[in-house]
């Protein structure tokens, strides 16, 4: 492990594998660097890229200096691109591909940018997305098991039915643990819809991913982000799904998109 300084003082851990070009890995929801997927998919890129794979604020090593700005976790980002040599290549996958956006359109030194299914609303006739404000009011209530289902259920879209069966196995204690830091994604996403304006401005070469087994809204979303980028394609990964992604296959598309 090792560590890098926010622009607020907040420590940032992440772990450094591989060598060549510079690639920075941005989880999503409940994610921190030992997630399966982002650490397997850091040992398969290290072959041809050095991988820092780092803990969000909140969660892991990292630190958790408050309150929360959405700008503090652009700083974050930018930290550990200044530890990466000044510039990098980045990946994020759903609302870490939405925190990678924000940063690129603030201008950080990303030289190609890939995101996986950023989880925005494209259903205009959708309840908007759950607010930084439920989420955080829940857990300072001390309702952190409500704020997780609630960020579940209207937020990722999962069947209520299947919430109460992950309630019952050993992970959602550490599901809880993290509770706070989903108020941190709904923060970056919004209520929901492409901050279409936003991202006009981001011009980094940027490659859009969806799982072709992804629910509906996920592969609209991606869509969408791929028509408002300036220089972006969409790609779909054949056979994967959201959450549930090949860190292999993932690999693969991440590889041949950063070596062009």
């Amino acid at each position: 492990m090792q560590k890098a300084t926010s622009a607020d003082g907040t420590t940032i851990a992440y772990d450094q594998v591989g060598s060549g070009p510079s690639v920075i890995l941005v989880g999503g929801g409940f994610a921190d660097r030992t997630d399966p997927i982002f650490a397997a998919l850091a040992h398969a890129l290290a072959p041809d890229f050095t991988v820092f794979n780092y803990d969000r604020r909140g969660r892991g090593d990292s630190g958790n200096t408050t309150p929360y700005e959405v700008r503090r976790e652009i700083e974050d980002l930018a930290a550990v691109i200044n530890a990466a040599g000044g510039q990098a290549m980045v990946f994020g996958g759903s609302s870490g591909g939405a925190l990678a956006l924000e940063a690129a359109a603030e201008g950080l030194a990303i030289t190609r940018l890939a995101v996986f299914e950023p989880p925005y609303v494209t259903d205009g006739n959708r309840p908007a997305l759950p607010s930084e404000k439920e989420i955080s009011s829940l857990v300072e209530a001390g309702r952190r098991g409500d704020a997780v289902e609630l960020f579940m259920i209207k937020g990722a879209d999962v069947p209520a039915e299947m919430v109460g069966q992950m309630k019952t196995q050993p992970f959602w204690a550490g599901m809880e643990a993290v509770a706070h830091t989903l108020a941190y994604e709904a923060a970056i996403i919004g209520p929901g819809p492409v901050p279409a304006e936003r991202f006009a401005s981001v011009n980094t070469p940027t490659l859009v991913l969806a799982g072709s087994q992804s629910p509906a809204r996920m592969r609209d979303a991606a869509q969408v982000v791929a028509d408002v980028l300036p220089d972006a394609r969409l790609q779909p990964l054949e056979g994967q799904a959201h959450g549930q992604v090949d860190p292999e296959s993932l690999a693969s598309a991440l590889a041949i998109f950063y070596a062009a």
